[in-house]
């Protein structure tokens, strides 16, 4: 009988894939041995393997590379990456090797790109483009980077009333684009999209608002999908109706040379996806070249902003599962050793699946479980996988620790799961972990951070001076009336 747990992924999945592999019953990742990892780190664990970034960098450039040579297509290629996955220095750091612009959503995104300028990772040739929608301090701070010489700074109207707010702080010319609100797939909550311009208001806009402003140059149109880029009928639908805007736009603006097309490229998320991004990138090009040439203008530049596709797939954590509760005939809960909604929120929030496999004894038989994390909350569970309405994993054994990751988690866990604030029950972040490759292709990793400590959520939470605060016991005393350190002021 195939009963071992490799039996059951041998039977259902092409198995070894490109990522994952076995070193006799343990999991490889990219040829990382993960069941070394835990024993020199511990778990929980997050880990990043920076080189996955750079490779998919190149992916997108190489496919669009090839799309354009085949429809001769004329306009130039822009890999934007969008900070809003992962703003950390590591990913920045590696993403920046790989000559790319970059896309911000918010004020603070361009304190990092200031940084970013000074460290010589982005220069004034760098295109910066600012979505979102923009209050003063975005405002201030994208007048800013244009004012110090920063003409790539391209801020995407998002209403009507930034292209005025704009103009009043920025000194000079500079260059503007438009976002559609583009119409959302017919099951989602509402029809159109919050952001941007809807399609029949764009060319009135730039006629009343932008054509007559001497500041002004309409350098780009910006066409997002929420849902990202799929091959539906949806999605060529709606880059049908943004193309047919863009060549009205182009006959009346000549400066207009700039299509984006945000909304990005899914990450794998189970053994089975199946996506060709290569057809896809393909077809796009093909598209706007056929749109461009019925109507006789000129192709635009093409740039993309992916941001889950850069960073999701070099993401990892570790958890080990501690325990086993029966709770009735056929429930098994594996109990791990943190919180789903702590470390992996999007499961929580949207539901959303990652790859899940076991780190070790993949030669043991395996049974049908549900996984929970430490909080009380009921919500803290993981109960299936993308392409089955289960999870399976080799059986509990008290004496044989089980380990088990998930796999391309690195876009947007951190920020969404509040990295270095509070975390649900106090539950703590677990330590994070970089991987790179040295010139000989060896491994080398490097403690991007420590595991959140009881003190440094106390010190959130208003208990600052915890030393003063303890008693013989080593327990929190309660602060009366006169004790405590706050200051008061008249409002």
């Amino acid at each position: 009988m195939n009963i071992r747990y490799f039996d059951l992924i041998d039977q259902t999945y092409y198995f070894p894939q490109e990522e994952f592999t076995l070193d006799g019953d343990k999991l490889l990742f990219h040829g990382i041995p993960l069941h070394k990892l835990v024993s020199k780190y511990g778990s929980p664990l997050k880990f990043t393997y920076l080189p996955k970034i750079t490779e998919n960098i190149n992916r997108a450039k190489q496919w669009f590379a090839e799309a354009m040579e085949k429809y001769e297509y004329r306009g130039k290629y822009y890999y934007c990456y969008c900070t809003k996955s992962s703003h950390f220095s590591y990913v920045m750091n590696e993403a920046f090797k790989n000559d790319i612009h970059i896309e911000t959503s918010s004020a603070f995104d361009l304190n990092i790109v200031e940084q970013l300028k000074e460290e010589g990772l982005i220069t004034d040739k760098t295109y910066v483009i600012c979505n979102g929608f923009k209050r003063d301090a975005y405002i201030d701070n994208i007048a800013r980077l244009i004012n110090s010489g920063h003409q790539n700074c391209i801020p995407i109207i998002d209403n009507y009333e930034e292209a005025n707010l704009l103009s009043d702080a920025i000194e000079d010319n500079y260059k503007v684009g438009i976002r559609i609100a583009s119409e959302e797939e017919p099951k989602f909550e509402f029809y159109t999209s919050r952001l941007g311009i809807g399609y029949k208001n764009i060319i009135p806009f730039y006629e009343d608002h932008l054509q007559h402003d001497p500041k002004v140059e309409l350098k780009m149109l910006h066409f997002f999908i929420n849902t990202g880029i799929r091959d539906n009928a949806y999605y060529w639908s709606e880059l049908l109706k943004c193309m047919k805007v863009y060549v009205r736009l182009k006959k009346i603006c000549p400066s207009l040379d700039s299509l984006n097309i945000g909304g990005g490229f899914p990450t794998k998320n189970s053994l089975s996806f199946e996506y060709d991004y290569k057809y896809m990138v393909d077809e796009i090009i093909n598209q706007i070249s056929m749109a461009c040439e019925e109507a006789d203008v000129p192709v635009p530049h093409i740039f993309t902003e992916f941001g889950s596709f850069t960073v999701g797939e070099s993401g990892g954590t570790i958890y080990k599962v501690l325990y086993q509760k029966q709770q009735n005939d056929r429930e098994k809960w594996n109990m791990i050793d943190s919180s789903f909604i702590t470390t992996l929120p999007d499961s929580w929030a949207i539901n959303k699946r990652f790859i899940m496999l076991p780190i070790n004894r993949w030669n043991d038989e395996y049974e049908r479980v549900l996984l929970g994390g430490l909080t009380c909350d009921s919500d803290d569970y993981y109960n299936s996988q993308q392409d089955m309405n289960a999870i399976y994993l080799p059986k509990f054994k008290k004496d044989l620790p089980l380990y088990i990751g998930f796999f391309n988690t690195g876009a947007y866990q951190e920020t969404i799961g509040g990295f270095g604030g509070l975390q649900h029950c106090l539950i703590p972040h677990p330590k994070h972990i970089l991987i790179d490759r040295d010139e000989e292709g060896n491994f080398r990793t490097e403690v991007f951070s420590e595991q959140q400590k009881a003190d440094e959520l106390l010190q959130i939470l208003g208990y600052e001076n915890n030393s003063e605060l303890r008693g013989d016991t080593g327990r929190i005393r309660t602060i009366g009336k006169g004790q405590g350190s706050f200051n008061t002021s008249t409002l």
